[in-house]
């Protein structure tokens, strides 16, 4: 017998989504750091299999559920498969002294007084030349991530400063994914959606700045000075160190400023990593090989164990010993485990419609232009949340409210806007989101360690509501255009 479907009432799409937030809730005070090793992940299996409970009270049968998990995890994929390389890649970037070499460079360039302002705007020229704030993360991310806590700085301070950057780089360059998917969202083209994202953008990361800054003079430059010469002593007694070793990074910056997918470009810059260590550092790859053998096979078990396991290296100080580490391909499988998860949880909602319907209800109450914005910015932030996705988070609510924004006499600018400044950069706040995930995972710093300090990814959203209650750079459709 075929039950025949119905929408979900408002309270009926909202029980996965309390069950959710309740267990998560008592998941996070039980488990505290430790909840992203596998029980948050239960915790979202849980919730979908709620959520596959309503859908199918609904009418919906199994094979459309696991449809809908299997298109949301199949949207996951590139993600994965980018973790993957991004592990391998930090492996063969550490045997081959690269991650050293920038760790040493900053220490003799950077102090603590200027080093949060300086993280933030390096992290935001990478990002803004590769359009990839993932990318930015995962090569000199980690780097000033060794820099900040050799001096001292808290991770998540650091953490914060490397992200706000590299989310201002990647919303307004042209090269990013999500800086092309939100005007095609919402019905503008991108060269006019980077120039009205100007307004709201400049004036979040020109705060974020001067908050850095600031902060930096509070240091006490002495006492944030954790033994810099003793730490450079210590990597310089192990590694080979000279300009040589930025060729490769520079050749990945290059290839995706290129356009070269993101995927082929770390991998070539992964297996360039290991043809520089087996040159410069041939000491290190049989140091983290571990195996008595023939030269040219501890040169290759040494290789393959930074591509895909966890390596060290061991040095004569006990921080740069903490440093010099490297999970691999492996270190990632627990992320991928987290994101497979979310994206269980978000395709049962989308698919079943209870995502839609809890969308529905908040456009019913709009009532001005500032409210239309903050509830296209709230819709974004809750889609982040819930489907656990920057791309959904833009996808979804960008089809939604075109339509409402054309009937409000608003230029669709107006829409990709808002996308930007709430979908795309929220989407690394959450713990379980895609974006969230990863960027804990690359820096080795917990999400909610780095949150509060995102200065850049809290600001925007705010920035953008603002514009919209107080009728700032608000472009209306002229009569030719309506």
């Amino acid at each position: 017998m075929v039950r025949e479907k119905r929408e979900a009432s408002l309270l009926e799409a909202f029980i996965p989504i309390l069950f959710l937030i309740i267990f998560l809730t008592i998941n996070v005070a039980v488990f505290g750091d430790a909840a992203l090793d596998g029980s948050n992940q239960i915790v979202l299996i849980l919730s979908a299999a709620v959520a596959s409970l309503m859908a199918i009270r609904l009418g919906f049968n199994w094979d459309e559920i696991l449809g809908g998990i299997t298109k949301s995890i199949h949207s996951a994929m590139p993600s994965i498969l980018i973790l993957l390389m991004i592990g391998s890649l930090a492996g063969s970037w550490l045997i081959s002294g690269i991650v050293p070499a920038m760790i040493y460079y900053g220490l003799l360039i950077l102090n603590p007084t200027i080093f949060l302002f300086a993280a933030c705007v390096v992290c935001a020229i990478v990002s803004m030349a590769t359009g990839s704030s993932w990318t930015t993360s995962a090569t000199v991310g980690i780097a000033l991530i060794g820099i900040g806590q050799t001096m001292g700085i808290h991770e998540g301070l650091v953490a914060g400063a490397i992200l706000s950057g590299a989310y201002f780089g990647d919303k307004m360059s042209p090269l990013s994914d999500t800086t092309n998917l939100a005007p095609a969202m919402a019905g503008t083209d991108l060269f006019t959606h980077i120039r009205y994202m100007a307004y709201t953008t400049v004036p979040s990361i020109v705060i974020t700045l001067i908050v850095f800054l600031v902060w930096g003079f509070t240091f006490d430059s002495a006492s944030g000075d954790l033994g810099t010469a003793s730490v450079l002593s210590a990597i310089q007694e192990k590694f080979y160190i000279s300009w040589e070793l930025f060729i490769v990074p520079a050749l990945v910056i290059f290839m995706i400023v290129r356009k070269v997918p993101a995927l082929p470009a770390l991998l070539i810059g992964a297996l360039l990593g290991i043809v520089f260590a087996l040159i410069f550092q041939p000491n290190i790859v049989a140091e983290v090989s571990s195996y008595d053998g023939a030269s040219w096979k501890v040169m290759f078990v040494g290789s393959m164990k930074a591509l895909y396991g966890s390596v060290g290296v061991t040095t004569s100080h006990e921080m740069v010993n903490e440093l010099l580490s490297s999970g691999g391909m492996y270190g990632m499988l627990n992320t991928i485990w987290l994101i497979i998860s979310a994206m269980v949880f978000g395709g049962v909602m989308e698919s079943s419609g209870m995502l839609r319907r809890i969308a529905r209800a908040i456009i019913s109450v709009v009532n001005s232009t500032g409210s239309l914005i903050a509830s296209t910015a709230g819709t974004c932030v809750f889609f982040n949340v819930t489907a656990s996705d920057q791309y959904l988070a833009i996808v979804v609510p960008g089809r939604m409210y075109a339509d409402i924004y054309k009937d409000k006499g608003l230029a669709p600018e107006n829409l990709s806007r808002t996308l930007e400044d709430s979908g795309t950069v929220t989407s690394v706040l959450i713990p379980w989101n895609t974006c969230g995930a990863y960027h804990s995972s690359v820096l080795g710093v917990g999400t909610l360690t780095f949150a509060p300090y995102c200065f850049f990814n809290i600001i925007s959203p705010l920035m953008t509501v603002l514009f919209g209650y107080l009728n700032i750079k608000i472009r209306r459709l002229t009569k030719k255009e309506d």
